[in-house]
């Protein structure tokens, strides 16, 4: 099917709507961080679940999304996207009536089976009603709701926690999934690839069990011990699965991805740079938002405006970076963006722990001028480098990694964290009563619950340590962080030193 006539008014229409059906599957993640101390709480949660109930959604997103857009190129983008609006409405809805933890990590499984089926939906649909001239801009769009969007969903999730409980969050993210398909119903046009290829469901089932056994291993290292064999045997599985699908990808006529796209560099190279950033954001996000409410004592609401500053730089940039990287080129405006998150990085290491708010501020302000002019860039590189019958490929890849990243940047800076945090708490918990250590080991809230149990000036001296422990490895996270950025940005850079 060729690409869609569509005339300027209808185009913006469309985008419009697929930014809407974006900020919806992207905000359900960013919203769901402001709800973490109050799940924790009300299900008695560890760290470990707190981290599965975010990446079992990331696992299934980022395993599935190549599938979701092949499926969009063979079948059509507007009917998968609609599909995939309608799972992600009904899974998200559900969980306002589950008290079983267990049972929440599956159904955001579910859900991010129906967001793998939305995100590449959006970008590919986008791609195909705009022409070539006028794309990048209605990309730099896309990519700045992607990431903003994620931002104002911290606000008002933070808005609602502020009258009610962290099952509002889900209650609302469904009805925004039924608007979104209701909108998409009727403005969407209908579009798939001219030839599409035979869907690769080996490909689709082998980067899945990769990806989750990977990130099993990488959260259930800090508490169950790095050499505990379900440990070891989580990472064995997951780069025997990851090596079977770089063996099968490379073998099948009809590949769910053609590795060897990675050849372009602006594809290797805006892949690094988006799975680099994202890793370091989502991990930030992750214990960024239990700081600002379990150390800082701020308010869901007010943590949410705590990061507006970091949406604000994110949203006014990203529309702009395609224009300065025409210009200068893709790599010194990259190089830029990359070099602004590494610096906001090391100033929230610093500061973490200190008694002012003012250092978080500028940092995280930093921080969104920082990703607008990475990621936008990035994003136009890889969808420029692959031909249009691949967009809703395209697009996945590109989302992909940004979900790659984000459940990377939870599992592996959220371990990092973990170890440093049970390490130390570990040590000031010695001399309590039988259990605490363990209690208080598994997250800051059942350490400040020991501490309340505790009472008295040991009970104050143990929560001033728990909260110690805490601030140390997130300052720990932050530094790893900043390794990632620092060095992915200096080897994409040095791939882009060509492209223009």
């Amino acid at each position: 099917m060729p690409s869609p006539v569509v005339g300027p008014g209808r185009r913006t229409a469309v985008l419009t709507v697929m930014c809407l059906a974006l900020a919806v599957v992207v905000g359900m993640l960013a919203s769901l961080l402001v709800a973490v101390p109050g799940m924790a709480r009300d299900l008695a949660a560890t760290e470990a679940d707190l981290q599965w109930v975010m990446n079992a959604y990331g696992v299934t997103f980022a395993g599935l999304l190549l599938a979701g857009g092949a499926l969009g190129d063979r079948y059509g983008r507007k009917g998968v996207l609609l599909t995939g609006l309608a799972v992600f409405g009904l899974a998200s809805g559900a969980v306002v009536a589950i008290d079983d933890v267990t049972l929440v990590i599956v159904l955001r499984g579910v859900a991010g089976v129906g967001a793998a089926l939305v995100m590449p939906m959006t970008l590919s649909i986008i791609t195909a009603v705009y022409p070539p001239e006028s794309r990048g801009r209605a990309v730099g769009i896309w990519s700045g709701v992607s990431f903003g969007s994620a931002l104002l969903a911290v606000l008002l999730a933070g808005g609602l926690l502020e009258a009610y409980s962290w099952r509002s969050v889900f209650a609302v993210n469904a009805g925004l999934a039924a608007v979104a398909l209701l909108a998409a119903a009727v403005l969407a046009p209908a579009s798939r690839a001219a030839s599409a290829a035979p869907l690769d469901a080996v490909g689709a089932l082998l980067s899945v069990t990769g990806i989750g056994a990977l990130v099993f291993g990488i959260v259930e290292g800090p508490e169950r011990g790095w050499v505990h064999g379900a440990v070891l045997c989580g990472f064995v599985v997951g780069a025997a699965a990851l090596g079977a699908f770089v063996r099968w990808e490379l073998r099948t006529p009809h590949p769910l991805l053609d590795l060897r796209v990675f050849r372009l560099r602006g594809v290797s190279a805006g892949s690094l740079i988006i799975t680099a950033e994202t890793l370091a954001m989502f991990g930030f996000f992750f214990l960024g938002l239990q700081y600002l409410q379990e150390i800082l004592g701020y308010s869901p609401l007010r943590a949410g405006i705590a990061l507006a500053a970091m949406a604000v730089g994110a949203m006014v940039f990203s529309p702009v970076a395609p224009a300065l990287a025409k210009r200068y080129g893709m790599a010194a405006v990259i190089g830029l963006g990359m070099a602004l998150i590494a610096a906001g990085l090391l100033v929230l290491a610093a500061v973490v722990g200190g008694s002012g708010i003012l250092g978080f501020l500028v940092a995280t302000a930093v921080l969104g001028a920082g990703v607008a002019f990475a990621a936008t860039p990035a994003t136009e590189a890889i969808v420029a480098a692959l031909p249009a019958d691949k967009q809703g490929v395209a697009s996945a890849l590109n989302d992909l990694t940004r979900e790659l990243g984000g459940v990377l940047g939870i599992a592996v800076l959220g371990s990092v964290f973990n170890s440093a945090y049970r390490r130390e708490v570990g040590r000031a918990a010695e001399g309590l009563p039988e259990g605490a250590s363990d209690t208080a080991r598994d997250s800051l809230a059942g350490a400040l619950h020991v501490a309340d149990d505790v009472g008295g000036a040991r009970g104050a001296e143990f929560a001033g340590a728990a909260r110690e422990a805490f601030n140390s490895g997130m300052s720990s996270a932050l530094v790893g962080g900043l390794a990632v950025v620092a060095l992915g940005g200096a080897v994409a850079v040095a791939l882009l030193r060509r492209v223009r």
